[in-house]
């Protein structure tokens, strides 16, 4: 099965199963920043944004850190992570304010973004 079918697979499953989902979380910051992401746009550290392996682009989640409580509402711009167990890697400056460097947290989907490629 090809990786587009399976992701395609993964994201219907999700888009017709819970909006809560619960892992570790990640950062990426100065390592990636002012590269091209997955979605066409640039990353800046500093803004909300996150990685995540099949949610369309565009979609807005709410993290949750478990420990902390702390919330951040961020937009799914780019793919990955790629290291197996986590779920999403936030951008440095999202990862600031739920005070995470690896967490486990909660991942609620508040919209879902319509996936397009944009270069910005």
């Amino acid at each position: 099965m090809s990786y587009l079918i399976k992701s395609l697979v993964i994201t219907l499953s999700l888009l017709l199963s819970t909006t809560v989902f619960a892992g570790n979380t990640s950062y990426y910051g100065s390592k990636f920043h002012g590269k091209r992401t997955a979605s066409g746009s640039i990353f800046n550290m500093n803004s909300l944004t996150a990685a995540h392996r099949t949610l369309p682009f565009g979609t807005k989640v709410q993290v949750t850190n478990q420990k902390t409580k702390q919330s951040v509402i961020v937009k799914i711009t780019d793919r990955g992570p790629f290291i197996r167990g986590r779920i999403l890697d936030l951008s440095k400056a999202a990862a600031g304010q739920i005070n995470c460097q690896l967490c486990t947290t909660t991942m609620e989907i508040l919209s879902y973004g319509d996936g397009k490629y944009r270069k910005e």
